[in-house]
């Protein structure tokens, strides 16, 4: 049965794989569960939890729901996480073996002989590491997809290593499931700031008319994390910075932030204009790449005193890189994609900076800047040159502040998990990650992993930066090449207002 645009609105299983893990503890669970609370999940749904470890239900149980938040202790969110252990079941059994899935299979179809009518729908998360989804994906096509329905799959990141593992990895999945009812989670691409671009840009006419080089001097797009390994430094080794926040994350953010308008807001028309605008893209050059590395500072360890991280690992901890996009409407405009562990703050953000004024009655003042903050605290500010009050003619830079919690104080914005996988309910591809735009984005940065990893001549070694701190000292210069400058001294915008929120 075909599956696109229908929803699953009942009799429906959903098989979490890798339901001990991590990932599904803290992000797959929690937001299958905010969608239960609010009642949108399918009638009747049943969450069916799989993994190696062998645990009985109420461990399980234990688990799944140990990350749900539930700060005041509420007896409404107290009695729906009651009703939601009920609703699931665990079963534990290898990812290779064919008996296993026979097991799970048997214990699926136990639970559909309870539902009323002929149809009924399965959809499997893969919250597990790459090097077993090529097992499960065959497996579960072999032993579990129902003929009674509508069956979907969604697959974490990483998709690969690099453009020859990536495609390897699809071509292996395409052998088993179709691109329609594959789903390719990148949860970025589920948050509420990164899903308001598309409506900034295209339903206002005043941002949409300075969206282009003649307006715009250069765009950053920031990852700052405050915390580096702690411990799982032989996991981040394998994959570096660049492949677990820029190729993906950051990369999703910028085809959104710069893609021609699409037709409609359907699935496909979004991403064929994501994908053309990604095809512009040239791979990245090591002149336009600056990579750090933490060490031991403020009394915390370096990257390389990590026990599980090789002695003289070279992997970046930090990285910057310029991406150019060679299009009518960015010709010309460096895009700076910057993320870093062990940083003096947590923050994601786009800071779009616009051109000088013309010379004549004004001199050295700040150039306009629009900022969208995708977390923490979700805001859009456009900085603006505005005349200080009083009888003076002086301009002050200022701000034009929409935060979040203070416009829509009632709003509850949805966590990204809690997007996709409604999404993916709903058969709706638009914030999923289609195969061709993976391979595109895969072309852009496989040059520079390589030349990081010395497969083309001796691997280039990170500059030392401090724990704590902005990153490398070499940073202010390395944006400043591309023609961005600071705001004048003294202008701070008022983050510290956002505490008494």
């Amino acid at each position: 049965m075909a599956s696109t645009n229908i929803e699953f609105k009942d009799n429906t299983l959903v098989v979490v794989f890798g339901a001990s893990g991590d990932l599904a503890k803290k992000k797959t669970f929690p937001a299958l569960f905010g969608l239960y609370r609010d009642n949108f999940l399918p009638k009747g749904v049943h969450i069916v939890g799989y993994a190696r470890t062998k645990m009985d239900e109420a461990e399980f149980h234990k688990r799944a729901t140990q990350y749900i938040k539930n700060p005041d202790n509420s007896p409404e969110i107290t009695e729906k996480i009651e009703e939601f252990k009920k609703l699931s079941s665990y079963i534990s059994g290898s990812y290779e073996d064919s008996d296993a899935f026979e097991n799970l299979e048997k214990h699926l179809q136990g639970i559909e002989s309870a539902y009323q009518g002929d149809e009924t729908h399965r959809l499997f998360y893969l919250a597990l590491p790459p090097s077993v989804f090529i097992p499960v994906a065959t497996n579960v096509k072999k032993f579990n997809y129902t003929t009674k329905g509508i069956n979907r799959i969604i697959v974490e990141k990483p998709f690969g290593r690099d453009l020859d593992s990536s495609r390897e990895l699809l071509g292996s999945l395409k052998k088993s499931w179709t691109e329609d009812e594959t789903f390719r989670i990148d949860h970025y691409l589920g948050k509420e700031m990164v899903k308001n671009i598309l409506v900034l840009r295209f339903a206002n006419i005043a941002l949409n008319a300075a969206w282009d080089k003649n307006s715009i001097s250069s765009v950053q797009i920031t990852f700052k994390e405050p915390f580096g390994t702690e411990g799982r430094g032989g996991y981040f080794d394998e994959f570096g910075i660049i492949r677990d926040i820029l190729q993906n994350h950051l990369l999703q953010v910028l085809s959104v932030l710069t893609m021609e308008r699409p037709v409609s807001f359907a699935s496909e028309d979004i991403r064929d204009e994501k994908v053309k605008v990604l095809r512009a893209i040239p791979p990245i050059e090591p002149s336009d790449t600056l990579l750090g590395q933490y060490v031991a500072a403020n009394g915390k360890p370096g990257y390389l005193d990590d026990d599980t991280v090789p002695h003289n690992s070279v992997c970046p901890t930090f990285a910057a890189t310029t991406l150019w996009i060679h299009n009518p409407r960015w010709e010309g405009v460096p895009f700076i994609l910057k993320a870093g562990k062990a940083l003096n703050e947590a923050k994601v953000e786009v800071r779009i900076q616009f051109k000088d004024v013309t010379q004549g009655i004004f001199k050295d003042i700040s150039r306009n800047e629009l900022v969208l903050r995708i977390q923490p605290s979700e805001a859009v500010y456009l900085k603006l040159n505005t005349k200080t009050p009083g009888l003076y003619t002086r301009a002050l830079p200022t701000e034009m502040d929409l935060t979040y919690k203070r416009r829509f104080q009632d709003a509850k914005i949805p966590e990204a998990y809690e997007a996709l996988i409604l999404d993916a309910l709903k058969g709706d591809h638009s914030n999923f990650v289609r195969d061709d735009e993976l391979d595109v984005a895969w072309k852009i940065f496989t040059p520079i992993l390589h030349w990081i990893e010395g497969k083309n001549g001796a691997a280039p070694k990170p500059v030392p930066y401090p724990y704590g701190s902005r990153g490398p000292k070499e940073l202010d210069a390395f944006i400043g090449k591309y023609g961005f400058r600071r705001s004048q001294e003294g202008y701070v915008w008022p983050v510290t207002s956002l505490s008494n929120l």
